[in-house]
């Protein structure tokens, strides 16, 4: 099975390939050089790792409790063991696959003696950085909006990482509210299903939020008739922070066992984050660039 695709060089240190959902930026360097080279023969690793997940999509498309058997296949039994980390019944493998993609691009960069690796697909980011080096992920509060509010900063500690955001106007349903849930993990494939399961969690009743079974919002879903939120109108303040704190309650007990390392919880003027994400987490909005502090 192949698919069409595009591979083209977008900058002097970015190689962007496209396969259907699938838009990945690859960018890696040895020591300060760039290896477009190396990003290239990457950028089309990535085509055959999503040929691979598509191949198993009727399996990774069930809800991971209904699987018996883990495949075979590597990175299926990666995304199932995601969503199992986290736990939600609600997930299916299909929460962790951009995680997974730019996970398995960045370790096959990095297994080639690149220092550090950037690979970003949609918005999921895997990170892998030898000692010395660095790497800064901007956060966006609304996720269909290019406006930062924060940073991230990864300067010492592990090599490898996952920096993912779901929420409205993202590429997949959720069945809450954030504008923007950004998760940091030890990889993007846990953190991808975490951001999922963080935003879920940002819901609280009211009028204001329409939702529909999955399937009549995307007829490709593979939550059926779920329901997920199609809408978000006007709504309080009151909504808006319980909603939140729900989100951050679930963010900090996957913290708190070791799943993830922390997560940023962002709707309209409300933003909170998990103690996890203090050491790394900035405003860029504030001279002093002081961490957001976690209340409620």
């Amino acid at each position: 099975m192949s698919y069409e695709h595009h591979i083209g060089v977008m900058d002097d240190e970015s190689v962007l390939a496209e396969c259907g959902p699938m838009r990945l930026v690859i960018r890696a360097w040895q020591a300060e050089m760039p290896r477009l080279d190396l990003a290239g023969h990457a950028a089309k690793k990535s085509i055959s790792f999503l040929e691979r997940i598509a191949r198993q999509r009727p399996l990774l498309s069930r809800f991971w409790q209904q699987i018996e058997t883990l495949p075979e296949d590597e990175l299926a039994r990666t995304m199932i063991n995601s969503v199992t980390a986290i736990g939600d019944e609600d997930l299916t493998p299909m929460a962790a696959v951009a995680g997974t993609i730019a996970d398995a691009v960045a370790d096959w960069l990095f297994e080639r003696g690149t220092t550090r690796v950037i690979v970003d697909n949609g918005g999921d980011i895997a990170i892998r950085l030898a000692r010395g080096h660095t790497a800064t992920v901007g956060i966006r509060p609304q996720v269909d909006s290019p406006e930062l509010s924060h940073i991230i900063q990864l300067n010492a500690g592990p090599s490898a990482w996952g920096v993912t955001t779901s929420g409205i106007g993202g590429r997949s349903l959720t069945r809450g509210i954030a504008s923007a849930v950004t998760v940091l993990a030890a990889n993007a494939s846990v953190a991808d299903a975490a951001a999922t399961a963080v935003a879920n969690a940002c819901i609280e009743s009211d009028e204001g939020i329409l939702q529909l079974p999955a399937d009549e919002v995307d007829p490709y879903s593979e939550l059926g008739r779920m329901k997920v939120t199609a809408a978000v109108g006007k709504l309080g303040e009151a909504t808006i922070r319980q909603a939140v704190a729900a989100a951050c309650r679930k963010a900090d007990r996957l913290s708190r066992n070791g799943t993830i390392t922390g997560a940023f919880i962002a709707r309209d003027s409300v933003a909170v984050s998990t103690e996890g994400l203090r050491p790394y987490l900035f405003d860029i909005n504030r001279s002093s660039a002081l961490p957001v502090t976690h209340k409620h």
